[in-house]
């Protein structure tokens, strides 16, 4: 049932519900959520039986332009799907004994205020009744059964034991959580502090390349001069992409931050100048790149000569003494191996920040993400850059060798690392 008090003490009991979630633990860092919380409530609270509209939501609140289409930006849906889970998360804990509860329903953008029910008072003890028993003449006496005797021992011995363990499992299982909710940031949180430690969400922009042709009678990439004229179709992207983005999205939520999502032939230059930026997929896949200027040390070439003439390889440009200088994925089908490349860098305004995480191939843009994505992988990553598993990552780039099996990624490792000035 939705509440809907406007003014006097209730509306300040409702605010101060809010406040105090905002202040606790499960909101923590979360500054779009905390902004999309207040937004909702004093929405529902001010103008009670209006419904708010994800367009209204992302101009208003999210800053986005006029042409906001949530076809293509899922801000809206992402964020209000993460408050709920949050609130859920709150009330299961540290909201326990809140007096208001605070509820986003699925399908609609709106709160709802629930006042907590006071718990039942506790039934009155039934008077105990004395029962006296009388032996009539000539009766033998009734004696106890010893096994009878011996269940009710065992009864309340069972039930002492119960009554003195339950609470100290309870303890030690709180303690866990407390532990676990007390941890200090891992090597994920320092890898991607410069995306997180920001009220704006980055962009994650993933490829998209130009196809010629049907998917039904032939498709294949646009070659300008061969494909004058013919229409481009430009809205299919790589299996690695799709699950990178997933994974990104998973290590972002962890990090009570959010993400926006834009394929790559939407970013403008005004897009690029003034978000953190992280790109999914390579120049060959990921047409912004060739625009952006990003890796300069690792950077992606089609072999102009030889067996290998025209595919599409990494270059180390300042090899160094026991490196590379030409990175290949395996020829032919299925590709066994692969190559691809991870960077930190400045953006095209130094104040912003951008990631590459590009594979020569789409299994390798997928492997790219995951380095980046678990907790072991980032914690050998950040030694490798920081000499250490804390502190910020220094900017960087690496380029990783991909072993594959059956098209998925089964086995990263960095063959080579530039620190970045």
């Amino acid at each position: 049932m939705l509440v809907t008090g406007v003014t006097g003490a209730d509306r300040e009991d409702k605010l101060r519900q809010v406040d105090r979630i905002i202040a606790s633990e499960v909101l923590h860092g979360s500054e779009s959520l905390c902004k999309l919380l207040r937004y909702l409530a004093e929405h529902c609270i001010d103008q009670p039986g209006t419904g708010l509209k994800e367009y209204q939501i992302a101009t208003e609140l999210f800053g986005r332009p006029a042409n906001f289409d949530p076809r293509i930006d899922a801000t809206v849906r992402v964020q209000s799907g993460r408050l709920r889970s949050k609130l859920g998360e709150y009330y299961a804990h540290a909201g326990a004994a809140d007096p208001w509860i605070i509820e986003v329903p699925k399908g609609a953008y709106s709160l709802v205020f629930c006042p907590r029910m006071a718990p039942p008072a506790p039934p009155e003890p039934a008077p105990q009744i004395s029962v006296s028993t009388t032996t009539f003449p000539g009766a033998r006496p009734k004696t106890s059964n010893p096994w009878q005797v011996a269940v009710v021992v065992l009864s309340l011995v069972l039930t002492l034991c119960l009554a003195l363990w339950v609470p100290l499992l309870l303890d030690r299982a709180n303690g866990r959580t407390l532990a676990r909710a007390e941890e200090p940031p891992g090597a994920l949180a320092f890898l991607w502090r410069d995306f997180v430690d920001t009220p704006d969400e980055p962009w994650v922009i993933f490829s998209n390349a130009e196809f010629v042709g049907r998917p039904e009678t032939g498709m294949h990439y646009s070659n300008p001069t061969v494909d004058k004229g013919q229409a481009i179709l430009d809205h299919y992207t790589g299996v690695g992409e799709v699950l990178g983005i997933h994974e990104l999205d998973r290590v972002f939520a962890s990090l009570h931050h959010g993400l926006r999502v834009k394929r790559g032939r939407l970013l403008s230059l005004d897009d690029a100048k003034n978000n953190d930026l992280i790109f999914v997929g390579s120049p060959s896949e990921n047409l912004s790149l060739l625009e952006i200027p990003t890796a300069k040390d690792f950077v992606f070439r089609r072999v102009e000569e030889g067996a290998r003439k025209g595919d599409l390889s990494i270059r180390n440009v300042h090899a160094r003494p026991g490196e590379g200088t030409l990175f290949l994925a395996s020829e032919g089908l299925p590709i066994t191996e692969d190559y691809a490349v991870v960077g930190l860098m400045p953006g095209l305004n130094p104040s912003r920040w951008i990631m590459l995480l590009a594979g020569i191939t789409t299994i390798g843009t997928q492997a790219a993400v995951e380095y980046v994505s678990r907790p072991g992988t980032a914690e050998d990553l950040l030694k490798r850059i920081n000499g250490s598993t804390s502190g910020k990552a220094a900017p960087f780039e690496a380029v990783l060798r991909v072993k594959v099996a059956h098209g998925v990624p089964v086995q990263s490792e960095v063959v080579a690392l530039h620190r970045r000035n």
